[in-house]
């Protein structure tokens, strides 16, 4: 396929097709980068109500910078992924601290900050400083593989490698943001993981995998290493009209993250012994259950994680047991301020439906 056709044809295609979103109407690195960030692993239905939150309360990456990470961390909930709100923060706070509130502008500089790699990068250098290098993601990856009939794995580093440079040979020096854009785009609501649109593609006769009718191989990806199984015992101390909550210690998800007591099993460890387990780590022998234990599931993106949540009412209006550590009494209006992991905010959401 001639190269330069092919990034003609895109655009036009682009320009008749592609959605509008607000960040597409902006030069400014800040939500550009914003957008991407919040974008990551997220529908673009999802993310858009996050993404016009955080404008509206931090119009600029130095309003973003003096805010307190728990204020961003509440902001975030419900997107997962906790780290890179975190280095959102972070990033923000060396852009206005080191560099007076301004973005750098190469591809290896954007590369330092925290919380930017290759393809955020990427759209940083050419949607907002016109640098001609090319954005590659899993839309890039799939409409690359079916066009081009490459049969490299995208997971491997040759793989990808080559895709990067396939795609910065494909880039017009004189749009490369809109090139991006369009090729994201054209992923995203045209040549779609199931179904993509083929018989009414500008495509059609020069795509490989089209011609060959061979649109679900492609892209080549070797399959994710299976889920980890994790078991969580959640006790929900009530005392009076106030819930125990207390900030996740663990280094691994949802750290900082606001929680119930949490007594973690190898395996399901069933009511008596999960009770028997709270009784003992946190010396509260007088707690009794509330009603039956509810049982809620959710699924991360390398890990399943099955929540066993239980009500247990107790007359102790501090608690100093093993564990308990920096938690606090809070009513349902502080609750709800705080910032939860998903998990916490379906037993939530469950109780108030009944």
């Amino acid at each position: 396929m001639n190269k330069r056709h092919f990034s003609s044809f895109l655009l036009d295609w682009y320009q008749e097709n592609k959605r509008e979103l607000p960040w597409r109407k902006t030069k400014d690195p800040y939500k550009i980068w914003l957008s991407e960030v919040l974008l990551q692993q997220t529908r673009v239905k999802q993310g858009l109500p996050y993404y016009l939150n955080f404008v509206k309360k931090f119009p600029t990456v130095k309003k973003l910078a003096q805010s307190s990470e728990k204020i961003v961390l509440r902001l975030w909930q419900g997107l997962g992924y906790y780290s890179r709100a975190r280095n959102l923060h972070r990033c923000a706070k060396i852009i206005s601290e080191d560099f007076n509130g301004r973005f750098p502008q190469t591809v290896d500089e954007l590369k330092e900050l925290p919380g930017i790699g290759d393809y955020t990068a990427a759209a940083i250098a050419s949607l907002a400083f016109h640098q001609p290098t090319a954005v590659v993601d899993g839309n890039v990856f799939r409409v690359l593989a079916r066009l081009f009939g490459v049969e490299h794995n995208i997971s491997s580093p040759a793989g990808k490698k080559y895709f990067f440079e396939l795609a910065n040979s494909l880039i017009p020096y004189d749009q490369p943001g809109e090139f991006n854009q369009a090729m994201m785009e054209f992923g995203a609501v045209h040549c779609t993981p199931r179904n993509p649109k083929c018989g009414e593609c500008v495509f059609f006769r020069q795509c490989i995998a089209s011609q060959t009718e061979s649109q679900r191989l492609f892209p080549v990806k070797t399959k994710s290493k299976q889920r980890k199984q994790r078991y969580f015992n959640y006790f929900v101390i009530r005392s009076g009209k106030k819930t125990w909550m207390q900030p996740r210690q663990e280094k691994d998800i949802w750290q900082s993250l606001y929680e119930f007591y949490l007594i973690e099993s190898n395996s399901p460890a069933g009511d008596a012994r999960a009770i028997q387990l709270f009784r003992k780590k946190t010396g509260l022998h007088d707690a009794c259950l509330l009603g039956n234990s509810l049982q809620i599931r959710q699924v991360l993106s390398h890990q399943e994680i099955f929540g066993k949540f239980y009500e247990m009412k107790t007359t102790g209006k501090k608690l100093s047991g093993r564990g308990l550590i920096n938690g606090k009494f809070c009513s349902e209006e502080e609750i709800e301020k705080l910032a939860k992991p998903g998990l916490i905010t379906q037993y939530l959401k469950s109780v108030v439906e009944g």
